[in-house]
């Protein structure tokens, strides 16, 4: 069990305070409220499981927990090239990849385990996360469960950006999407990338629409 100090550790990593301007990206949910493919509560939570369950949350998730499974930094290396290949679109590398180097940037600074055990300055973000974590001794299932609830926070704020979605059907969801979380922290938790895979297409497809949206509010 995580003790108090590591869950403190967790919930700053995963504020909305921490400074890696998670606010700023949509994930393409922008270009699909923008297309009427999501307008109301449901059918947002709905496409955020489908995220979650079938695209980047599980894949993210994966990379998570082989970064902190590696044996050092060369094989954390490889994974995080591996995880850059697995980007759907120009924007969802942009996206993982400026993350991943704002958070490299503010933990190295805070946690001085992690710069010394050598974490690169621009890891992709669930790379980054997972080797942060094993550099400070943080639960693994824990790390990757509030790291998805993290995820799905962010894109329903997005909605409540784009859709008249109320602040409680907003935690509803949240709330609602849990479960889910922690099942899929359960199921990645070895790190095992044969376990890869993406089945999330409108999602993917709307990363890819949005690169060329005329009107946008959201970088991705």
């Amino acid at each position: 069990m995580p003790t108090d100090a590591q869950l403190l550790t967790l919930a700053q990593w995963f504020s909305p305070g921490y400074p890696v301007g998670a606010f700023s990206y949509s994930h393409g949910l922008e270009w699909a409220m923008t297309a009427d493919a999501v307008s109301t509560a449901p059918e947002l939570q709905d496409w955020i499981a489908t995220v979650l369950r079938d695209g980047s949350g599980w894949s993210d998730a994966l990379f998570l927990a082989a970064a902190y499974h590696a044996p050092n930094t060369d094989a954390v290396t490889q994974i995080d090239a591996q995880c850059r290949a697995y980007a759907p679109s120009l924007e969802r590398l942009r996206e993982t990849d400026l993350q991943g180097a704002a958070f490299c940037q503010i933990t190295h600074s805070v946690w001085l385990e992690t710069d010394q055990n050598g974490i690169p300055a621009k890891f992709t973000y669930p790379v980054a996360v997972g080797f942060a974590a094993i550099c400070c001794s943080m639960p693994l299932q824990a790390t990757i469960a509030l790291y998805l609830q993290a995820f799905a926070a962010n894109l329903i704020a997005a909605g409540q950006r784009l859709a008249p979605i109320g602040q409680s059907e907003a935690q509803a969801c949240l709330h609602a999407l849990a479960p889910l979380c922690q099942d899929i922290a359960e199921q990645t938790n070895e790190g095992d990338l044969g376990q890869l895979s993406s089945t999330s297409f409108l999602a993917d497809i709307a990363a890819m629409k949005h690169e060329s949206q005329h009107s946008r509010i959201f970088r991705t």
